[in-house]
């Protein structure tokens, strides 16, 4: 007899199933994108020192490793072939979303570009950290089984990071506000194709594309 899927894998049925060829697309895209924090993370890692010492240094590390953990866990769940295994990615990748959310911030609010001081950005990051840690609890215990609604809660959870973020945002140069500017724009803008993607043919893979131009935009903030 055929073992029943965990509670928290059996979630709301989608319009239309993502074909082979579009999840190819989804997971070839993000598989790319792995190497854009990579790349970046030496960079900032050498900068991190001169501003907030062993803080800087661990803000950027958490930065780069939420970004390669979110993008990873989505190339993993689009490559699989439909089953359990790829139930269990997506579980991961959803509740990844979260992390990055708040690994985004983190630069923000203990790192180089904080314009927190002291325990002050400790505490902001902690409670965007907990936020975030509460949203990946509920995507994987199938808490949040309505898309459009787990949708909102990564937005809201967005726009808590960035006004964690304001301080740090005030004393920033026009050149890496503009960055941070384009990089928000790509996510929202880039939230109807995920949104609608079950009715849009290759809608996901156009999410995806704009996802990578977000994170791409945050990271030439943090190093302009």
């Amino acid at each position: 007899m055929r073992v029943p899927l965990p509670a928290l894998l059996r979630t709301a049925p989608r319009a239309r199933l993502q074909t082979r060829a579009e999840e190819m697309a989804n997971a070839a895209s993000h598989a790319l994108a792995c190497a854009l924090p990579l790349m970046a993370w030496p960079a900032l890692a050498a900068a991190a020192p001169r501003h907030n010492g062993a803080l800087g240094v661990a803000a950027v590390a958490v930065f780069c490793i939420t970004m390669v953990l979110v993008f990873l866990a989505s190339a993993v769940y689009h490559a699989l072939p439909h089953g359990r295994a790829k139930l269990w990615a997506r579980a991961v990748d959803h509740a990844a979303i979260y992390l990055f959310i708040a690994g985004s911030a983190t630069p923000f609010t203990l790192g180089a570009m904080s314009g927190w001081s002291g325990w002050a950005g400790i505490a902001t990051c902690a409670l965007l950290w907990l936020l975030a840690l509460a949203g990946a609890a509920l995507k994987l215990m199938r808490r949040l089984t309505q898309r459009r609604l787990s949708t909102g809660l990564y937005l809201l959870l967005g726009w808590c990071a960035a006004l964690a973020a304001l301080p740090g945002v005030a004393a920033l140069d026009a050149s890496a506000l503009a960055w941070l500017l384009a990089g928000g724009a790509a996510y929202l803008v880039g939230t109807a194709f995920f949104v609608f993607d079950t009715s849009l043919r290759f809608g996901h893979f156009i999410w995806h594309l704009f996802v990578m131009a977000g994170s791409g935009c945050h990271l030439a903030a943090a190093l302009a």
